[in-house]
């Protein structure tokens, strides 16, 4: 492996194997490059937070229609 096989994750492409993990679409190339160079720990924060964000983005569409229903 050279240098940039040792390099650890950039923020886009931890975020883009998160939304891919998400979805069920990730490849297998991107699927071994996670395996062999992310940490754990880094896909479990992000993780979370993406969860959190999915969350509160479905609450806040709930509230809106609820709210332009007159409910």
């Amino acid at each position: 492996m050279d240098d940039q096989d040792q390099r650890p994750l950039s923020f886009r492409e931890l975020l883009g194997s998160v939304l891919a993990a998400a979805l069920g679409v990730q490849s297998s190339k991107n699927r071994t490059r996670d395996f062999s160079r992310g940490k754990p720990s880094q896909f479990i924060m992000m993780g979370i937070l993406f969860t959190m964000l999915f969350g509160l983005c479905l609450f806040a569409i709930v509230l809106l229609v609820t709210h332009l229903a007159g409910i």
